[in-house]
């Protein structure tokens, strides 16, 4: 597992490997957009701002790396992962979040990623990631990397998360949106989920998140939305 600080592999002569960006900010596109184009061996080939425009962009004309950011309207980053695997080829993904990595970047891993750095960090660090998963190369911080060491190895004993960590992937995106302030039909809409189907969920957030009622339900996602 390669790690933030190891050093960048080197510059392959040949064509220009394919990088598509998913991310809801345009400026932050444009940034990261610029920053791939000046590499000699990389090139953008598309941008998209939510999951179903970027899912259906690269079913037409495959990257050979998605640079996903996890917070997009309606599906998260994190579901748009999973579906990208069912493509041929198979892109590798690189998650660029502002979202902590120690909460959400085994996540991202488990859903099939081969990097998670978070927007805080240099622009080196955005091409370094993306040479290192061109390779098949895992890459996360060194942090991340002690956290899977910890817990994977035995290395230590890992201390339990708080209750949010419990939460599935799915049960995870609605407590999100309901954050955000949306209700049930409009989650249910931008999840391509029925509405009893939502409904389910937050059953089951409230229950493992130990809260009493709807109200608390959101209070306690808007209060973690906020918290970033």
């Amino acid at each position: 597992m390669n790690e933030s600080a190891s050093t960048s592999p080197s510059v392959s002569p040949g064509p220009s490997r394919q990088i598509f960006i998913v991310d809801d900010h345009p400026l932050v596109r444009e940034s990261l957009a610029a920053l791939i184009n000046r590499q000699p061996d990389l090139r953008v080939c598309g941008q998209a701002g939510d999951s179903a425009s970027a899912y259906a962009a690269l079913d037409r004309a495959p990257a050979d790396v998605v640079v996903v950011d996890l917070s997009l309207p309606g599906e998260s980053g994190l579901e748009l992962i999973k579906r990208l695997q069912a493509l041929t080829p198979r892109p590798r993904i690189l998650v660029v979040s502002m979202h902590d990595e120690a909460f959400y970047a085994e996540r991202a891993l488990r859903a099939g990623a081969l990097g998670y750095i978070m927007k805080h960090e240099t622009t080196d660090k955005v091409i370094d990631a993306i040479r290192h998963i061109l390779q098949d190369q895992l890459f996360v911080s060194s942090r991340v990397a002690a956290q899977f060491t910890g817990k994977f190895v035995g290395t230590r004993k890992v201390q339990p998360g708080s209750s949010v960590e419990r939460l599935s992937d799915r049960e995870l995106d609605i407590f999100r949106l309901i954050g955000h302030g949306l209700e049930s039909k409009r989650i249910a809409q931008d999840l391509h989920l029925s509405v009893k189907t939502v409904q389910a969920h937050c059953a089951n957030i409230k229950e493992k998140l130990g809260l009493e009622n709807l109200n608390e339900l959101i209070r306690e996602a808007v209060r973690w939305v906020e918290r970033g």
